[in-house]
């Protein structure tokens, strides 16, 4: 099903059949109990009759959405939305009209991509396309020969975490799924040996080879995602990447929602507790996948600031239930059920983007360059308080 040659299907066809309404019977309705149905990706959701009102909510909107796209499609060209990228040379040259089309275009994106335009619109937006056009065609089926027998503690820790990784998933969680991900996952730790591997890539590859279809697209859109699209060390050996993301998020809330922010820091709550999750795993083990993809098509053409957009919106949504929280445990709780039965994308989006306020990726580098030092000075001593407990370790 997700194997490394493309389908040849009608889109538009698949694309009708893709979403389809969900119905819980008779009785489910009349009793308000809890529903289990799959959805888009094949992910099992559980739910009650009102999520799956939403849902359905939801993907009429999809509908309507993908008619536009389609629309598009026929009047200007399959590939109608790369004239619209806004370069340093487009602004310069004062085109009116491309600015125009390249806020239509980002507009359009944060309605959300049609899911079988999702592929071709991320690869080519996402600058993946590009990244693949540099090396041989052969690039990524070379590099898996190559490193197929290979054994390493890398690839160790990840034959560890390929069980682990969305168990229960009618193809993710199988012999030929394991083996896909794996291939995805091991090529990359050899390409960039600095990044290897970390525990959250996992479920990012999983989702990516979902969407993707083919391996190889899902380890070029990995490749971009990690390379351009998100900070760097994020993914080093001492997250400090993930560590200086943290600082900057509660630097952030602090501005957004003051009131909450010193609530919070009276609970001595640590927003890494639920933002190390979000920034490693990229929100998908904590939003239903159909949520996380449309998040995902922001990202990829915005850049890694959407991040703090969507985790100032969680906590913003949830400010009056946070601000009477008691305990450190009760914000956890309302975080975790408040993101795990978020189906409705759109209302997350508009308080992301609306209601959270305006934030530029240039604000965000100079956070982070102000975080930097003191996250390398607290890891710096860490590792010495680690080296002293433990000397015989280094050896």
């Amino acid at each position: 099903m997700y194997g490394t040659q493309s389908r040849r299907k009608d889109l538009a066809f698949e694309y009708q059949s893709q979403i389809q309404i969900l119905r819980p019977s008779i009785h489910t309705r009349r009793a308000n109990i809890t529903v289990k149905f799959q959805d888009l990706y094949g992910f099992t959701v559980e739910g009650n009759v009102d999520d799956v009102n939403v849902l359905n909510e939801v993907r009429e909107k999809v509908r309507e959405q993908g008619r536009v796209w389609w629309a598009l499609e026929a009047s200007k060209g399959a590939n109608w939305y790369l004239q619209t990228q806004v370069t340093s040379t487009l602004k310069s040259s004062l085109k009116i009209s491309a600015l125009v089309n390249a806020i239509t275009l980002k507009k359009l994106i944060r309605k959300g991509i049609p899911p079988v335009l999702r592929p071709k619109v991320w690869f080519s937006l996402s600058g993946a396309a590009k990244k693949k056009s540099t090396v041989p065609e052969s690039y990524y089926q070379d590099l898996t020969m190559a490193v197929v027998d290979m054994v390493t503690p890398t690839t160790k820790q990840i034959d560890h975490d390929l069980p682990r990784t969305f168990p229960g998933h009618p193809w993710l969680d199988t012999i030929e799924g394991h083996a896909a991900l794996r291939r995805v996952l091991v090529a990359y730790s050899f390409r960039d040996s600095d990044v290897g591997y970390c525990q959250g890539l996992n479920y990012v590859a999983a989702l990516l080879l979902l969407v993707m279809k083919t391996e190889e697209d899902a380890f070029w859109m990995l490749a971009v995602l990690l390379e351009n699209v998100l900070v760097s060390d994020c993914y080093s050996n001492n997250l400090s990447g993930c560590h200086v993301e943290q600082r900057v998020f509660k630097d952030l809330l602090t501005k957004k929602c003051p009131r909450l922010a010193a609530h919070l820091d009276a609970l001595k709550f640590d927003v890494s507790l639920v933002c190390t999750e979000w920034f490693l795993c990229l929100y998908s083990k904590s939003f239903p996948s159909e949520t996380t993809l449309r998040v995902w098509d922001v990202l990829f053409y915005e850049g890694a600031k959407v991040l703090f957009h969507v985790a100032l919106a969680i906590f913003k949504m949830n400010e009056e239930e946070l601000l009477v929280a008691h305990h450190v445990g009760d914000v956890i709780s309302v975080i975790q059920r408040s993101t795990h039965h978020l189906f409705d994308p759109d209302e997350l989006l508009t308080v992301a983007f609306d209601k959270v306020g305006f934030m530029t990726t240039t604000t965000i580098s100079k956070q982070r360059k102000k975080q930097e030092p003191a996250v390398m000075a607290e890891l710096n001593q860490r590792s010495r308080r680690l080296n002293s407990v433990c000397p015989d370790e280094k050896r």
